[in-house]
């Protein structure tokens, strides 16, 4: 009961800031030049959806985002593991990535693009360098966050290296391990758009460029609007494959 006053209350709280979004353009206390007014969001939205132009950069950005993410999770999570359960492997790349870590990806866009071009490769890169780190470090932390006792309790069972990575380690690292991957997938969905606004003919973040260079609010809203709902979907995919996995975990 209480979660569902929750709920009403926060569709209220929107449905308030909607409505008085567009009381405050539509009597001019705004100008429409620095807000649009919501129904001019919806009706922008619905004309990039049925001209076709909004899908080809939305599948572009998804596209984009999905590999790179994709690449950073499996090299990202397969180091981490190494790394938390080796110190050699821990004392050898801490440093090594932690200078790469603290150098700023949005400095060296310019560099990726000199390189790669301005094609998909850049944008995978980019997704890639803003979401690997988080992941590493985040995997490494859950790691070393398993109880010693629980590693006690498998070995007196006499369990093997991998029953003990599998049973005990990984379920013990995974709530470190997505949360990482929520944070992760924010901070790439971020740095492809930037991406693809500072260099690119495709994709949601070139739309934005776009809509900011001709003054276009209305569509500037529209694929803000976009992005969030990405953004939800993405951090909502991961809250679901993070349930499916702690519920089969715990089938076992």
């Amino acid at each position: 009961m209480r979660n569902w006053r929750i709920r009403v209350l926060q569709a209220l709280t929107i449905i308030f800031f909607i409505v008085l979004c567009e009381f405050v353009v539509q009597r001019g206390i705004i100008s429409d030049l620095y807000l649009a007014a919501p129904s001019n969001v919806i009706v922008t939205l619905y004309e990039l959806i049925i001209s076709g132009e909004l899908t080809g950069h939305f599948l572009t950005t998804v596209l984009e985002f999905t590999i790179g993410f994709g690449a950073a999770i499996l090299l990202g999570v397969g180091l981490g593991f190494a790394m938390g359960l080796s110190k050699p492997l821990e004392g050898y790349f801490t440093p090594l990535l932690s200078a790469l870590m603290a150098v700023p990806t949005v400095t060296i866009i310019p560099l990726l693009i000199l390189w790669l071009g301005m094609g998909l490769l850049n944008k995978i890169v980019v997704v890639f360098l803003f979401t690997f780190f988080l992941i590493v470090f985040n995997t490494i932390t859950g790691v070393k966050a398993t109880l010693p006792n629980h590693i006690k309790v498998a070995r007196v069972f006499e369990a093997s290296r991998a029953q003990l990575i599998t049973k005990v380690i990984i379920p013990s690292a995974a709530p470190s391990i997505f949360a990482g991957l929520r944070v992760a997938a924010a901070t790439g969905l971020v740095g492809v758009l930037f991406a693809e606004m500072l260099a690119s003919r495709e994709g949601l973040g070139y739309l934005l460029n776009m809509a900011t260079q001709f003054y276009d609010t209305g569509q500037l809203f529209a694929i803000i609007l976009v992005v969030t709902a990405l953004s939800v979907l993405i951090i909502e995919l991961i809250n679901l494959i993070e349930r499916i996995f702690f519920t089969k975990w715990k089938s076992l």
